[in-house]
């Protein structure tokens, strides 16, 4: 969804799109998708018939989905505020690319920073005790 929409305002130049797409990261962000439409369609209608669900621990996503949440927010202020259409497209290229990368080969690049961040003690293990055991990278 966030693929989607962000190519969308990227090639049509509808900027008021981009309401929508910081709503559904500040929506995840603070309820997971309970709040979120895009959130909703995602885990309960379109994830469902792609592939079986697979479960990951809560915080690293929630971690992901505020990076969205700055970066949606960012091309919104650069556009919208700074009248920086080019900055703004950029940073919204970004965002997509990384939504890419997780849609298409489920490698999610705010999870992958949260390990490290737990590895260095930038993160409490206490935190999330339960991404110790979806860490793929510990023997």
């Amino acid at each position: 969804m966030v693929v989607i929409l962000s190519v969308v305002v990227l090639v049509t130049g509808q900027w008021w799109l981009m309401f929508f797409l910081a709503y559904g990261f500040l929506a995840r962000v603070a309820t997971g998708p309970t709040l979120s439409p895009m959130g909703q369609l995602a885990t309960r209608v379109i994830a469902p018939r792609i592939a079986e669900p697979r479960l990951v621990p809560g915080p690293p996503k929630r971690f992901a989905q505020t990076v969205g949440l700055v970066f949606s927010v960012a091309a919104l202020v650069l556009h919208f505020v700074a009248g920086l259409s080019v900055a703004a497209g950029v940073v919204l290229a970004v965002l997509a690319v990384f939504a890419a990368l997780e849609s298409f080969l489920g490698f999610c690049a705010g999870c992958f920073v949260f390990n490290y961040m737990m590895r260095w003690g930038l993160v409490p293990k206490s935190v999330c005790e339960e991404c110790l055991r979806f860490d793929p990278t510990r023997t």
